[in-house]
């Protein structure tokens, strides 16, 4: 695998369009950078100061939205001097996260209820490309802000 960076990690902004009776939110179109074909969608929910974390998908490119709620992405790279990234999105934050293969991550949610994420991902889900990692294996303090 080429070597992947937490530079590497792409944040675009998303457009939401006001209508009456509720806002059309924008994901992800063909033509976008970050969309590398279609394998699946799915949805998580995530609690309130829950965290989930490490896995890194070696094959799989990620498209990750938070339509409702917030959620607190950390990226971790154990090739850079700067270990740790992490990008806060949802309700007042409405972007698309696309996460390159070979970049470990977690999250966390921060909304007061739950948080919704959504992933529109490049290849189904195959549980035999994506390694897990227990929380307390990386050093990074989930201090809920």
């Amino acid at each position: 695998m080429d070597k992947v960076s937490l530079g590497d990690i792409r944040v675009t902004t998303l457009e939401q369009i006001p209508t009456v009776g509720g806002n059309v939110m924008h994901a992800l179109k063909k033509s976008d950078i970050g969309f590398n074909g279609f394998g699946e969608v799915y949805f998580s929910w995530i609690e309130n100061r829950s965290i989930k974390a490490w896995k890194s998908h070696q094959r799989m490119t990620l498209n990750l939205v938070v339509p409702i709620g917030k959620v607190n992405f950390v990226f971790h790279s154990t090739k850079e001097e700067k270990n740790f990234r992490s990008e806060n999105i949802g309700d007042d934050r409405y972007v698309r996260l696309t996460v390159p293969p070979g970049i470990w991550f977690g999250f966390q949610g921060k909304a007061s209820g739950s948080s919704l994420i959504m992933n529109v991902a490049d290849m189904e889900h195959d549980p035999r490309e994506v390694l897990h990692k227990s929380e307390s294996e990386f050093e990074y303090n989930w201090n809920f802000e």
